[in-house]
């Protein structure tokens, strides 16, 4: 190895080392922010619970305490802010089971030791930043705000993308399609990809292509649309997919056709092959795909791979449609309808109930 290459080796192997302590440091530092706010709003919360008439005590207690902090500390210690704090120990002081029964009575024997138990446990439960937890005290569903916060701890999202997740009503397009249990998974799990229907959503949001809803455009400028925001599409098929392939050709007795999209899952370790449809979804539709799924089964998977799945993306569908065309034991070929603007949270689970 020349020296200079051994350099850029050292240049690069530095740069990632200092990259990530750089973004420990702020983890560290956004942990230690969140628990010295709830701190702070349990402190509140107790003065409160002091003051005989608790309504107007608790507004004169929050002005008067934002403006000492004001002057002592500066900026971020609004009456609002505060309120937030006050809002995030009420919010996860009951639900995070933050202090449980058994480390009270260990830490009993000094105070010193209680606190550091304590501070322990809210270091190890808080993992996300303020903005984020200023986002999720929103969410009046405690299942549905726990689902949330394991999705963006796992899979690192940023305020920006947990905001856009939820809006498209991802927790209540999977939790419609499960039983309590799998409900409860959720809130406790977050998503858990086991089998091909886990993926499955119906329907898609495609709000970020930026094609208004009544536009008329054709098939192939859908897929060109998903390919330059192949990103935005990756997060809203959802975990473990890698992208493979646009207009794949296959060919037998002479005919050629062509699978618009060809992705693979890393989790259930198989190709998923999509096809992009405008309007109405036809039977034929379906019974091309699985040709398309049959194919790949026969001459692309390897042994150790699962068997293929196919997703129609569609504007509309009939059920019984899908109903019919697909065997009863259908486990690899699924027809979903996509949207192409983001739709009220009262019509998104309007428009899932009547696909069901």
């Amino acid at each position: 190895m020349s020296e200079n290459l051994q350099n850029k080796v050292l240049f690069s192997q530095v740069v990632e080392l200092l990259q990530n302590a750089q973004q420990q440091v702020l983890r560290t530092i956004n942990t230690t922010m969140v628990c010295t706010y709830f701190e702070i709003g349990r402190m509140i919360v107790e003065e409160e619970q002091n003051g005989k008439d608790r309504a107007e005590y608790g507004k004169r207690l929050l002005k008067g305490l934002s403006e000492q902090l004001t002057n002592e500390f500066g900026k971020g210690f609004s009456v609002e802010n505060l309120d937030r704090m006050r809002k995030l120990y009420k919010t996860y002081s009951i639900s995070s089971s933050l202090m449980t029964k058994s480390e009270i009575q260990i830490s009993e024997s000094t105070i010193g030791e209680f606190k550091s138990q304590k501070t322990k446990s809210l270091i190890s439960f808080f993992k996300l930043t303020w903005t984020h937890y200023i986002f999720l005290m929103r969410i009046d569903d405690e299942k549905e705000r726990r689902f949330y916060e394991i999705e963006s701890e796992k899979y690192n999202w940023s305020v920006r993308e947990l905001k856009r997740q939820y809006n498209s009503a991802l927790y209540v397009r999977l939790s419609l399609s499960r039983d309590a249990v799998g409900i409860l998974k959720l809130s406790e799990k977050g998503q858990i990809i086991e089998k091909p229907k886990d993926i499955i959503k119906d329907p898609y949001i495609l709000e970020f292509l930026g094609l208004p809803e009544l536009h008329q455009y054709s098939e192939s400028q859908l897929e060109e649309e998903i390919i330059n925001k192949l990103e935005h599409f990756l997060l809203e098929l959802g975990h473990g997919f890698t992208f493979v392939a646009r207009q794949n050709r296959i060919t037998f007795d002479d005919k050629h056709f062509r699978i618009d999209l060809v992705f693979y899952n890393r989790i259930l370790k198989c190709f998923v092959l999509i096809d992009l449809k405008i309007g109405e979804l036809k039977h034929q539709d379906l019974g091309q795909m699985q040709m398309y799924v049959n194919y790949y089964d026969r001459e692309m998977r390897l042994e150790d791979e699962n068997k293929t799945i196919g997703i129609v993306l569609c504007q509309n569908k009939s059920d019984l449609v899908v109903e019919y065309t697909l065997p009863e034991n259908n486990e690899q070929i699924f027809a979903s309808k996509y949207k192409t603007i983001l739709p009220s949270r009262e019509d998104l689970i309007q428009l899932i109930s009547e696909s069901k």
